[in-house]
């Protein structure tokens, strides 16, 4: 892993028809989008989805949303 991965970055999504942004390290970012290409999703598609089965901020939902899906 370099450290690059580990940089956080903050992107901007709308969901649900309001701006949001979330802060992810370089490393979830990329398999977060390569979860949607997987699924046949859009980015946009997967983050909602995360986003309407949270219980915690967004951005530690989709980090254990990745750690879910790559133990499964």
């Amino acid at each position: 892993m370099s450290k690059d991965d580990e940089k956080l970055n903050k992107h901007s999504v709308v969901i649900a028809g309001h701006q949001t942004s979330i802060t992810l390290e370089n490393i979830f970012w990329e398999k977060l989008k390569s979860i949607a290409k997987d699924d046949g999703k859009s980015l946009k598609s997967l983050i909602t989805e995360i986003d309407a089965n949270r219980s915690t901020n967004l951005s530690s939902a989709i980090r254990v949303y990745i750690l879910k899906r790559l133990s499964s």
